[in-house]
């Protein structure tokens, strides 16, 4: 019994892994807002600082996250970014559990995307 559980539980990992989708974030080219949101999850002050162009900012650090979100279109893709790829992943996951199908973390975050070209 306690085998099966284990192969589960490492079952159901493997399937919530797989659903998650990520990109680099110098692959990202634009953003078509029919379709897409992009969603930056820094702190203001980090946005203020420079952020990629047509981003909404949700702050993930925020108590009012979850609220927040709630608003934006389910049906649209979101790209999700941060700083350099650890709260997209949080808020990317986040974003799953509260009904969002088309979730892609762009990996490297701002600092690898300020540091092309």
């Amino acid at each position: 019994m306690r085998n099966l559980l284990f192969f589960a539980i490492i079952l159901m990992v493997q399937i919530v892994s797989a659903q998650m989708e990520s990109q680099s974030i110098n692959d990202f080219i634009g953003l078509d807002t029919s379709k897409e949101i992009l969603l930056d999850v820094r702190t203001p002050q980090e946005f203020s600082e420079g952020h990629i162009k047509g981003a909404l900012n949700i702050d993930w650090l925020s108590n009012s996250f979850n609220h927040r979100v709630s608003f934006l279109d389910k049906s649209k893709k979101i790209y999700v970014y941060c700083k350099m790829g650890g709260r997209s992943l949080k808020s990317q996951s986040r974003l799953k559990e509260l009904g969002f199908k088309n979730v892609v973390d762009l990996e490297g975050g701002f600092d690898s995307y300020s540091k092309k070209d």
